[in-house]
């Protein structure tokens, strides 16, 4: 019953945000269009639910060749591969809009681990890589909410962002997507949609510790 009304929720937000956001979209088109290299959206290869793989959609931000390029699949802070509207884009969260589009076709859902690069994929345990995805990937989720300045941690660390991503990060949302699967309910989506919400007006809050006392313990590295 709960996965019934999961997917009609993510229908009926997904068709909400789409027309709240059409009238904006064409002057977004005109500046993305006249920025950076041209393009408007950019698709790539994620994993997605039973690691099955899809298409995700967002607005560009970046160098088309930026997966080469640099850092690859981690942005850091100031990122020289951003493009002039990717930026802003990125810190308001705005170029993840057009993921309204993957979970209204059902690839994604609202609330979920986030869809991961390959290459991110594979810095988890076998263990984890085999039940990251039994649920659907999400347009926002627990580690979205606690990760949500990843790329200020990333820019602090004197070691490789990818060695750090697989023997730091990777473990600890691993441990966050494992919880969200055992607490998957209605109130703990609701939550955490509200929490999205509260941490892009309050991005130092820690206000996700109180709502969710039982998650598991912050690492050192985050503290």
């Amino acid at each position: 019953m709960y996965k019934l009304i999961k997917r009609t929720g993510d229908i009926l937000f997904a068709l909400i945000g789409i027309l709240i956001f059409l009238p904006f979209f064409i002057p977004l088109a005109i500046a993305l269009k006249l920025t950076g290299e041209g393009y408007i959206f950019y698709l790539q290869e994620r994993r997605g639910y039973k690691n099955i793989k899809f298409k995700i959609y967002k607005f560009a931000t970046m160098l088309k060749a930026s997966p080469s390029l640099g850092t690859g699949s981690i942005t850091v802070q100031n990122d020289w591969r951003l493009t002039p509207m990717g930026k802003y884009l990125r810190g308001s969260k705005v170029n993840e809009i057009p993921q309204l589009i993957n979970i209204l076709i059902g690839d994604m859902s609202v609330v979920g681990p986030r869809p991961l690069m390959e290459v991110d994929f594979l810095k988890f345990s076998k263990e984890m890589q085999g039940t990251f995805y039994n649920c659907k990937p999400g347009l926002t989720g627990i580690a979205s909410i606690i990760f949500r300045d990843e790329e200020k941690i990333h820019s602090n660390t004197e070691i490789d962002p990818h060695e750090f991503d697989r023997l730091y990060i990777a473990p600890y949302k691993g441990a966050l997507e494992n919880w969200y699967q055992q607490h998957c309910n209605f109130r703990t989506d609701m939550l955490i949609i509200f929490l999205t919400a509260a941490v892009i007006v309050m991005p130092e809050s820690k206000i996700v510790f109180h709502i969710f006392k039982d998650l598991p313990e912050m690492p050192e590295f985050m503290k």
